[in-house]
């Protein structure tokens, strides 16, 4: 019965890669629209696909050299041989997921524009469909990867007992997410210092010193910054949530030799992941809106596919798991449960703090009216309030989900439990991606309109698309850094049961109840907890350097191109989309080092307890610090957006100018340091696991 179960995953993984080349043939079968807007639409597809090929020259050299070293600890017989193919897959299939949802994404501008001249729920579907393309890509390669290796490991392990086989197949799939996360690092850290190295130089001249509107084409950076939108949150969010999707599966996978469980424990968070992918696919069909809805109806239309999607993974789940797993169906349903209801609570909590609909950044507008520096203080405040209660809903999801599978009398069980809210919370990742990909389909659309001068009637239907789109983006990271959390808390637990099985194959004691008291798991806590704020000032450093090299150029193409200003001349857009993508590939070579040496480095003076304190700090402080960062941007941005909308003076304002500010400040926050905290605080896991069996026999302490 198990087994043929376990045919879902493979099945489901078919089903969202055919659905999402059925959705990627309906969007392109629309037209473009004009020759102008055709034209601008390449220049921003030549523009990603320049910056994607040496982003992966990138990844493709830094692979080579963590193969070399692993390659070294397979003959040294520390790792099998199956850890370094497993990481090449791994990065390989989200590389793909990365490249799909770009390509679809940057096809999708010109015609969600073109679209938005007949009717707003037209450009909506386009933007949607698009963004469901990238969605489904994550998900169907997520589980067709996870699906090849284990039933090619189950074959493998076929002549060895049970308890051999079992923990060869989770030992060996916990290590592929290091290959996912090493790709999402690229992504997420390259991708986010080039966006917001180009919004951030477009906005300080442009929007600032000239005085012309955003995504003016007079503008040499408008194209990097219109490129921007997907190679950070496009690639970069479509990256970092492959991550998570297969790193809360494998993790939680991994924990189940240890909860007592057999072949059916591992198998069934990949079934339920496979459950998700089909209640997602169903889902995106109840995305509709009235012919020319308001924001709420926008919003509701969204939200519609989403909670559909979630309720049919909660009915589904409770009778697939009592097939499976009888004895402890309840409590791991619970645990599904608690991680869906998390995942949607947090993002209400979000948007309640960065949505311009509620009070938080609605007053956030109104300070505006007093300058940029109480709109800064605000903002900030908005962001530190917002960390309260989506921690305390992480923290809630974890104590439900442990206590309910049994923690209190089985501990390991209660850890499995644990994993289990992870994939809850993901299970729908296929549409709750798509809600969040479609914002910047919708910011390129309202972009191209812009440019070409398009009728108002449209820019105001784009704008409204947009605007609902910066809410859904908001929402789409809090989500993000949710589910990064409780998938690194379920990695620790991972770890920690790898660290045991590691230590007895060594014959080496290992202590694995990591007491706080203990003086290297409390230095480590202390080390893990500054990780995340070195690495952050390295991406806001990298993105104010990569800034002012765009503000020079600008500059000096406003004062060296005659006529360019009044409109006469065309400015030279290549040029900055070249230089934000040299600096970007160029700057995040330090925080790049930093968190895969750290993990290393501590390991080798404070053995596998100093690791363990590192991931705990890593997290604690990474967690909160990205929460406070993504809201205060997020409010930041939708503050500027309800005054552009006509209130507190509208565009050209004092206010608005302040909000310009508040908004630049906000923008390294939410698109680049903060949503780089989750692949930092899951990634160190990750090369932490790979690397405890050379630690726990070569180490100082």
């Amino acid at each position: 019965m198990e087994y043929s179960l376990m045919l879902l995953v493979p099945a489901a993984s078919f089903l969202a890669l055919l659905f999402a080349g059925y959705l990627a043939a309906k969007v392109k079968s629309h037209d473009e629209g004009t020759p102008d807007m055709v034209a601008i639409a390449e220049a921003i597809r030549e523009g990603a696909r320049a910056y994607l090929k040496r982003q992966y020259t990138g990844v493709a050299i830094f692979f080579a050299v963590v193969l070399a070293i692993m390659v070294v600890l397979v003959v040294l017989e520390y790792i099998v041989v199956f850890v370094p193919l497993a990481f090449v897959t791994g990065g390989a299939f989200s590389a793909l997921a990365g490249y799909i949802g770009m390509s679809i994404a940057t096809a999708s501008g010109a015609r969600t524009a073109n679209a938005a001249k007949s009717s707003l729920d037209a450009a909506l579907q386009l933007a949607f469909s698009s963004g469901a393309v990238m969605g489904l890509a994550v998900v169907g390669l997520g589980l067709l990867d996870l699906s090849v290796w284990f039933y090619f490991l189950n074959w493998f392990y076929r002549d060895a007992d049970l308890s051999t086989r079992i923990t060869g197949i989770a030992s060996t799939m916990l290590n592929f997410g290091l290959g996912a996360s090493s790709v999402a690092l690229f992504a997420r850290v390259g991708g986010g210092i080039f966006t917001k190295a180009a919004d951030v130089g477009a906005d300080l001249v442009g929007k600032l010193e000239a005085g012309i509107p955003e995504d003016d084409p007079r503008n040499p950076a408008v194209i990097a910054d219109n490129v921007g939108d997907n190679v950070g949150d496009v690639a970069g969010m479509g990256a970092d949530l492959y991550e998570s999707y297969v790193s809360s599966i494998v993790a939680t996978s991994a924990l189940a030799p240890a909860a007592g469980l057999s072949m059916e424990g591992i198998m069934a968070p990949m079934i339920v992941a496979a459950i998700g992918v089909l209640a997602s696919v169903i889902g995106t069909f109840f995305v509709r809106s009235p012919k020319e809805a308001g924001q709420a109806g926008l919003s509701k239309a969204l939200r519609k596919g989403v909670w559909t999607s979630s309720l049919l993974v909660a009915l589904i789940t409770f009778p697939l798991l009592t097939h499976l797993m009888p004895e402890h169906s309840t409590g791991v349903g619970i645990a599904v449960l608690s991680g869906l209801l998390g995942g949607v609570l947090i993002g209400t909590f979000t948007e309640w703090y960065t949505s311009p609909q509620y009070r938080w950044t609605r007053h956030l507008a109104e300070t505006a009216s007093t300058g940029p520096a109480p709109v800064l203080i605000q903002g900030l405040a908005v962001g530190f309030m917002s960390v309260a209660p989506i921690a305390t809903v992480v923290a809630v999801v974890i104590l439900v989900a442990f206590l309910a599978s049994g923690g209190a009398g089985n501990y390991n069980l209660g850890l499995f439990g644990v994993g289990f809210a992870a994939v809850g919370m993901l299970s729908t990742l296929g549409i709750t991606l798509a809600t969040d990909a479609y914002g910047p389909v919708a910011d390129n659309a309202g972009g191209i309109a812009e440019m070409t001068n398009q009728d108002p009637v449209v820019r105001e239907r784009t704008d409204a698309l947009d605007t609902l789109g910066n809410t859904t983006a908001a929402t789409g990271k809090g989500f993000a850094i949710g589910s990064a959390a409780l998938t690194a808390i379920t990695l620790i637990a991972a770890y920690k049961e790898q660290v045991a099985i590691l230590a007895r194959k060594a014959g080496v004691s290992v202590d694995v109840t990591f007491s706080l008291l203990e003086p290297r798991v409390l230095v480590g806590v202390l080390l893990g907890s500054v990780l995340p704020f070195v690495f952050s000032a390295y991406i806001m450093q990298a993105v104010a350097t990569s800034a002012q090299e765009i503000v020079v150029e600008v500059r000096r193409q406003f004062r060296e191109i005659k006529g360019l200003m009044e409109g006469r001349a065309k400015p030279d857009y290549a040029r900055c989309v070249d230089i934000c993508t040299r600096v970007a590939l160029k700057e995040m070579v330090t925080p790049t080092l930093v968190v895969v040496t750290v993990p290393v480095i501590v390991g080798l003076i404070l053995n596998v307890q100093g690791v363990a304190g590192l991931l705990t700090g890593a997290v604690a402080s990474g967690f909160m610090l990205a929460i406070a960062m993504s809201s205060a941007g997020g409010a930041w941005d939708n503050a500027k957006k309800h005054i552009e909308g006509g209130h507190h003076g509208g565009r050209g304002s004092g206010s608005h100018r302040a909000a310009v500010i508040g908004d630049t400040v906000g923008d390294p926050f939410k698109d680049t340091a903060g949503p780089s905290l989750n692949i930092l605080i899951k990634l160190i896991s990750m090369v932490s696991v790979v690397f405890a069996p050379f630690i726990i026999v070569n180490h100082l302490l």
